[in-house]
């Protein structure tokens, strides 16, 4: 699963694929024709509520790899906690990493593409974190 660049109708279809779904019910549930279904299949990103459909058909959030997309390549900045600091605002963030996340980066770390210091600088995941990960395998 490559988390940079997500190809939403891939992802789809294999859920689809895994779970053995029929392309009759399929049909019946986006209320469209089998064409469309498999325009669907080849999309590279779609409206978040036809997302949302599918997520409900399928009991998979596909939200998911979106959400591990932003951890790995937009964190939350440092500047961002400081200003919010000088506001007297209460923060409270907790970095919540998906078991996608996790698995692509101690793939990266398996492989031998990355070092874990190279993870820890690319993607600012704490090292305490990272080693925790490294541990549980």
């Amino acid at each position: 699963m490559n988390i940079k660049n997500i190809h939403i109708g891939s992802l789809i279809k294999s859920k689809v694929e895994e779970h053995q779904i029929s392309m009759e019910r399929i049909s019946r549930f986006f209320e469209s024709t089998e064409e469309e279904v498999k325009q669907m299949y080849h999309a590279n990103s779609m409206d978040t509520d036809m997302l949302l459909k599918w997520s409900k058909l399928l009991r998979f959030d596909f939200f998911r790899f979106y959400t591990g997309h932003l951890i790995l390549y937009a964190p939350q900045s440092r500047i961002d906690n400081v200003f919010r600091q000088k506001e007297n605002t209460l923060i409270f963030r907790k970095n919540i990493y998906t078991q996608e996340v996790k698995d692509f980066i101690l793939d990266k770390i398996k492989t031998g593409t990355m070092s874990a210091n190279d993870v820890v600088e690319r993607y600012k995941i704490p090292k305490t974190t990272l080693y925790k990960w490294m541990k549980k395998i």
